[in-house]
């Protein structure tokens, strides 16, 4: 049972769950919860750490996870240390990096796509790859600058989806948006500036939404490489939505429309 903070797999863990450079050196992230753990699939699982009271408290159940993987029993002070939560659930792991192709992304037959520049917030990104997934989103675009997908925070949020919604950062968004357009995926960027409602527009084919930082939105040179401008209406004195919210009402519109067709 591993006892010390000073522990060389505790010290890794740490990094890995703090430092998204350590992340990308070892092509690997952190899991934690049972449910994401049954998540995950099994090819991809490197190592699993289980508390010392929770190990205890479910040793006949957990048989398979102890036969199937190298798994470390940790006392519970240290797990605590670990963990990314507040009341830690008792079973964590390092994780593979899934790999995706932009090229595959973009070429896809009826995409769409969400395109994310300068997004900052985790909460955000996780909400918006769950969504993502439940909207028939084929595949997520991400700016360089964005927040680290593999952030522990992000991760939770997605509740799963980080494995079956395919992503990739790109360095150049606006290059990216041009390859796009040149695969006719025709682009909507979610705008202040929009002459039409988003749900004004017939979204036909190939579809990419195009969604900016929460607290600058979309920088003009990239917005303008958009095929058109969309708003949502606002009553009150509200000026515009949370970013995950907007994403999600415009990537259900988008699928509500491709589902009646």
């Amino acid at each position: 049972m591993i006892s010390s903070l000073s522990n060389n797999k505790i010290k890794n863990l740490i990094k890995l769950q703090k430092k998204s450079k350590v992340r990308e050196e070892q092509n690997a992230f952190v899991i934690e919860g049972i449910k994401m753990f049954y998540e995950t699939p099994k090819d991809s699982i490197i190592e699993v750490y289980l508390s010392e009271s929770f190990y205890h408290e479910n040793e006949k159940s957990l048989g398979d996870i102890i036969k199937e993987y190298q798994v470390e029993i940790v006392q519970d002070s240290i797990f605590k240390e670990v963990s990314d939560t507040t009341t830690p659930q008792g079973i964590l792991a390092v994780v593979k990096k899934p790999f995706y192709e932009f090229s595959t992304l973009s070429q896809q037959n009826d995409a769409t796509v969400i395109i994310l520049e300068e997004l900052r917030d985790p909460g955000n990104l996780g909400t918006i790859i769950r969504t993502a997934e439940g909207a028939g989103v084929t595949g997520v675009i991400l700016s360089k600058s964005s927040v680290d997908i593999y952030n522990p925070k992000v991760i939770r949020s997605t509740m799963g989806s980080i494995y079956r919604m395919p992503f990739v950062y790109v360095e150049d968004i606006k290059s990216a948006i041009l390859e796009m357009k040149r695969n006719n995926i025709q682009i909507y960027a979610a705008h202040l500036k929009g002459e039409k409602f988003y749900d004004e527009e017939v979204y036909q084919g190939k579809i990419g939404i195009l969604i900016g930082n929460e607290a600058n939105g979309l920088t003009d040179e990239t917005a303008e490489l958009s095929d058109c401008y969309v708003k949502i209406p606002m009553a009150g004195k509200v000026e515009s939505l949370n970013a995950a919210i907007a994403a999600s009402i415009l990537m259900y519109e988008v699928y509500s429309q491709k589902r009646v067709r």
